[in-house]
């Protein structure tokens, strides 16, 4: 193929699509009855919280552009408005299969089970019934308000996301007009309501919307009800801040994040069978259009799902190879850590490996007399964060403490000011980001005064310093003493609080400065080695690719016969089997009981590898438009260890999904005698090199030193 040929459009796939692609797998998991049924529940929930964050931000960002008149089409030639329609069709679709997998599968499997879900309260035994009722009475009536719309009230604010339930109804006494009255679902309240069975092989459940529409009357006593449906709507969540001009960053998010509360409405969740003049009422005020609308065969908003993964009792229904994250066998309990960290640099890979070193890493640093400085940068952190304690605690001791606080990461943003202000009141020194940037780097500088003089201690990630999510999602981290990386890190921090950058790096690589021209150095290195004869290999593991130049240079290289073998667990432009590429690029990803987070590199470089691991993924936003970092990983043993995650997850046949030159994902083949679960296999691994650490230190023989006179 002639190079020219890859700035053709039909050479990519559109971002948007690429991402309905991923949610399709996730729901594809919740269709596997390989898994546990309750791990199903889960990702058929997560699918649904999916879609509605790709609502909230991105479809809302093509509905601006499309409102703002801009044509310009992306990589794939497809303008917003082109993309708009087709992700309608695509998102009706993904939705219709959600509620098929719900009622034909999941439902009647959780009632085989002894699960039953009441799905209308029409469908109650009078005993269950009159539980409900008092149930409404004791807990739900008292929270509800009851809003009625006439001419001297107004529509009511409807809030994002909210569940509302929307009636037609008539005054008793009076003519035959129909008004309009809606409550809301209240969120403190929870959803699912256990009704009392009397078979202890059966529990059953009613959703709270049920409850409440049963005793709807109740709310109305002098109206008769002529309907009442369940209503749901999306509103448009994407901040736009005008950080030039905001005198106080601080202030202007926190005043924009009200205002995602009555965003303009992008879509609208009915009950399939809905009064169609209920409808029109709801479709008027909230000005949506007919293909906003998504009529709904189920309860609204399956995100209640992962509630009831939590409830007793089905345990032998759930995922049970997964043990709890593994002691790390460099850091036995009450260990020094940083005399663990001056023998060697050390690999963390969560959550298979525990994230309480890196907590510990801080801990130990709040406290230890001889630490004089703390810098941290903080994109997304736990709602009970020991790492923000503990850096509180460090300013209490006096050490000089200066944390980046990125205030505008999407949807963390009104925790992340709290946390600001508690720092700043701690004694620590806050930073609110860089204009025009997002900082997504993960960066820990411990600078420490020893008798050698001072050492600079630093940990690296391609994970957020979040203690919850790290149990969730897989990444991997880098604790070191490198003086050529402490360096680099000083540099780091001196940029981000507003000096200038050095005129040379040592061994970091950093967004947007020169992160991506590195990238597209080291894949046109192997295309340059394949061409001289010298053979190129490399392989990619990130969670989304959409950056054309990065694309471009990969099918150049693949074109030149470099073998390139890529992990993409979301957004893929890429397409395989192009002409002239033929099998050179295979792109796989993997949706499993943990969210594949990790970015990692490895490059042949004729025989002399190199391995590096980042926190951005190959995106424009990510290379362009937000400070991240990538680091090399340099000791051998350590360079083995990610070879081993990457060499796991391209033999994966369990839980990936390989890119077809159709542009479809189709699960990758298998024999049932030759399975390979990544992730399973990771726990084992963890929990064998704990065990072995562990006997090591129970058989260690200690024997006592002799004096003699």
């Amino acid at each position: 193929m002639n190079i020219s040929q890859f700035d053709d459009p039909g050479c990519y796939s559109n971002r948007e699509l690429s991402w309905i692609l991923f949610d399709k797998r996730v729901l594809s998991e919740a269709e596997d009855e390989n898994n546990p049924l309750f791990e199903r529940l889960k990702f058929l929930s997560i699918s649904a919280s999916n879609l509605d964050e790709f609502f909230m931000v991105r479809v809302a960002s093509l509905m601006d552009m499309v409102n703002a008149g801009y044509t310009k089409p992306d990589i794939a030639g497809m303008t917003p408005k082109e993309q708009l329609a087709a992700l309608g069709r695509e998102t009706h679709a993904l939705v219709d299969q959600q509620y098929l997998v719900y009622n034909s599968s999941i439902l009647p499997q959780l009632q085989a089970n002894g699960l039953r879900v009441v799905g209308r309260h029409e469908k109650l035994t009078e005993k269950e019934g009159a539980y409900v009722d008092k149930y409404f009475e004791e807990n739900v009536y008292p929270v509800l308000t009851p809003m009625a719309v006439d001419s001297s009230r107004p529509f009511p604010l409807i809030r994002n996301k909210s569940l509302n339930l929307g009636a037609l109804v008539r005054k008793k006494e009076g003519d035959e007009e129909l008004e309009f009255a809606t409550v809301q679902v209240p969120s403190v309240l929870t959803r699912i309501v256990q009704i009392p069975s009397d078979s202890k092989e059966e529990k059953v459940i009613i959703l709270l919307e049920e409850v409440i529409e049963r005793n709807i009357h109740k709310l109305f006593l002098n109206y008769d009800i002529v309907c009442s449906f369940p209503f749901r709507i999306m509103r448009n969540a994407d901040l736009t801040i005008e950080e030039d001009e905001a005198e106080d960053l601080l202030k202007e998010i926190e005043k924009q994040l009200k205002r995602r509360q009555w965003g303009q409405a992008i879509r609208l969740e009915v009950e399939e069978g809905i009064d169609q003049r209920l409808l029109a009422i709801i479709e008027d005020e909230l000005h949506v259009s007919e293909e906003e609308i998504y009529r709904i065969n189920g309860p609204l908003d399956l995100t209640f799902l992962m509630k009831m993964y939590g409830l007793p009792g089905f345990d032998q229904l759930k995922e049970k190879n997964y043990a709890g994250p593994q002691a790390v066998p460099e850091f036995p309990p009450e260990c020094d850590i940083f005399e663990k960290i001056r023998k060697k640099d050390i690999l963390l890979f969560h959550p298979y490996e525990t994230f309480t070193p890196v907590v510990e890493f801080i801990r130990q640093a709040a406290k230890d007399k001889d630490v004089l400085a703390i810098k941290q940068t903080l994109y997304r952190v736990s709602g009970n964060s020991p790492i923000i304690a503990a850096l509180a605690q460090a300013a209490e001791n006096g050490k000089q403490v200066s944390v980046l606080v990125e205030l505008k990461a999407r949807f963390d943003e009104e925790n992340n000011i709290v946390w600001a202000k508690m720092l700043e009141k701690a004694g620590c020194h806050v930073i609110y980001g860089l204009v025009g940037l997002k900082t997504h780097s993960k960066i820990t500088l411990v600078v420490r005064k020893e008798e050698e003089g001072i050492r600079r201690y630093v940990h690296l990630g391609t994970g957020n310093y979040n203690d919850a999510t790290a149990k969730l999602y897989t990444d991997v981290g880098l604790l070191t003493c490198s003086p050529s990386v402490g360096e680099d890190a000083t540099a780091v921090f001196n940029m981000l609080s507003g000096y200038s950058e050095p005129l040379s790096w040592n061994k970091l690589s950093l967004a947007p400065l020169w992160l991506k021209d590195r990238f597209l150095f080291l894949i046109n290195r192997e295309r340059e080695n394949a061409q001289a004869g010298r053979g190129g290999h490399l392989i990619a593991k990130v969670n989304s690719l959409c950056d054309k130049d990065i694309i471009k240079a990969l099918y150049e290289a693949g074109a030149a016969g470099v073998k390139i073998e890529l992990i993409i667990r979301g957004i893929c432009c890429l397409k395989t089997g192009l002409l002239g590429i033929g099998e050179n690029i295979t792109v796989r990803s993997i949706v499993g009981n943990f969210l594949e987070h990790s970015r990692i590199f490895y490059f042949e470089n004729n025989g002399k590898p190199e391995y590096y691991c980042a926190s951005a993924d190959w995106m424009p936003r990510n290379l362009e438009r937000r400070v991240e970092i990538m680091f090399p990983v340099d000791r051998p043993d350590l360079q083995k260890k990610l070879m081993t995650i990457l060499d796991m997850q391209l033999k994966d046949n369990v839980k990936a999904h390989v890119l077809t030159a159709e542009g479809v994902y189709e699960k990758a083949d298998r024999r049932e005698e030759d399975t390979v679960n990544s992730q399973l296999e990771f726990c084992h691994m963890a929990a064998e090199a704990a065990r072995k650490q562990e006997q090591l230190v129970n058989n260690r023989v200690f024997i006592p030193e002799i004096h003699h006179e």
